[in-house]
């Protein structure tokens, strides 16, 4: 696949620091950058964006050996209380099967009880971010992301 242009966040003069240093503050708040990471992940699957994972030299490196089992974050035994809520959260964000209750208030309070306003907040700020970035690589035909 042949991109259609250069990344927009590029093209468009002044729009990639903005993303950068939102990503930034959604960093600073408290939320375990792993989890955040999950999100990435996941939320980059459901929409259809390709990740190209390391390989195991670079699992050795740091990169999370939990990755590759995202997709089935709900039978696997690795992820914890606190992850799981976040996906769930993610998922129903992202979906937005019902867009007027696309996070139900079992989700909603799931989550709320592994991170405060200020964090559930940020949660939500990147689970929307991540979505942009995935929906303006996928239209403009970006080639597949290698994960950091």
């Amino acid at each position: 696949m042949t991109p259609r242009m250069d990344n927009p966040s590029l093209v468009v003069p002044g729009a990639l620091q903005p993303l950068l240093d939102l990503s930034e503050v959604i960093g600073k708040v408290g939320i375990p950058q792993a989890t955040l990471d999950l999100i990435r992940l996941r939320v980059s699957e459901i929409n259809g964006r390709d990740w190209t994972l390391v390989d195991r030299a670079g699992l050795a490196n740091g990169a999370d050996d939990r990755l590759p089992l995202v997709a089935t974050w709900r039978t696997e035994t690795v992820f914890s209380d606190a992850e799981r809520a976040a996906l769930a959260m993610a998922e129903a964000v992202t979906l937005m099967a019902d867009p007027q209750d696309m996070a139900s208030d079992e989700v909603w309070e799931e989550c709320a009880r592994y991170f405060n306003d200020e964090q559930l907040g940020a949660l939500l700020m990147h689970v929307g971010l991540v979505n942009m970035w995935n929906r303006v690589n996928i239209a403009s035909n970006q080639a597949p992301a290698a994960w950091r």
